[in-house]
């Protein structure tokens, strides 16, 4: 039985199937299922040894219920713990929106919990934020491309070292295709492999996950793995994209 025979509506979304509105608050719930049968691409996203839901996926999915609440902005969303899939069976997923605030604020939370699991059972929050509207100006494309003074960054061997520190993406998640460096500045094309799908996604998780591998993967580092935990002021113009330019500004 669908969304609408179950008195839902449908979250049009790969990661995300229902969508419940709280009329006591205003508030709403996304649900899903994910699964490495349902979702064969995040077998390639490895974490120490582990398929961990990136943390791009719980964006995705935090914007759509923006999206739904009618907050096209993720102010804040910090990943709290990571989602691990099991090898079979999958997980249950939930997306909360609270009832909007004064300035037309909502937080926002991403749950978790084994489908093995008792309904009633313990569920774990895995991400909690802020959404908020998204008005606000859009960033001009670059005139020239790569930027003037940019160098061009080696590629060769830029996946098999990532693989040495723990992050073992497979050919899903090898988006990278170019890079280059201007002083601290860093720029990158990155593309969705042939066989990966953009439809009915806002920002495809793995097109979003490449564009930081030119950051972890040029650092010149030999140590432990980096993963991103906190997202600030995200906003998706542009839904389907399957190949992306990327310009990284280091902050003080």
């Amino acid at each position: 039985m669908n969304a609408v025979g179950l008195g839902q509506s449908p979250a049009r979304h790969p990661l995300l199937g229902a969508a419940v509105a709280l009329p006591a608050s205003g508030g709403v719930v996304l649900t899903g299922r994910l699964s490495l049968s349902g979702q064969p691409w995040l077998a390639d996203h490895v974490v120490a040894g582990r398929v961990v839901v990136p943390g791009a996926a719980l964006v995705e999915m935090v914007v759509r219920a923006g999206d739904e609440a009618g907050c096209g902005r993720v102010e804040e969303l910090l990943i709290e713990s990571p989602l691990v899939l099991p090898a079979r069976g999958g997980v249950r997923v939930q997306v909360t929106v609270d009832e909007a605030d004064e300035s037309g604020r909502r937080a926002v939370a991403v749950y978790a919990q084994a489908e093995d699991a008792a309904s009633e059972g313990e569920w774990t929050r895995h991400a909690t934020g802020v959404l908020a509207s998204a008005d606000g100006p859009v960033r001009e494309s670059w005139g020239q491309w790569p930027p003037a003074g940019a160098e061009a960054v080696d590629l060769d061997g830029f996946y098999p070292a990532l693989a040495g520190r723990g992050l073992a993406y497979g050919p899903a998640f090898q988006g990278v295709r170019a890079a280059w460096r201007r002083g601290e500045e860093l720029f990158a094309e990155v593309a969705l492999p042939d066989g990966v799908s953009a439809a009915g996604f806002g920002l495809h998780p793995a097109l979003l996950d490449a564009a930081l591998h030119v950051i972890v993967g040029t650092d010149g580092r030999q140590d432990s793995p980096e993963i991103p935990f906190a997202w600030g002021d995200v906003v998706v113009h542009v839904a389907d994209a399957v190949v992306a330019r990327v310009a990284v500004t280091p902050l003080a």
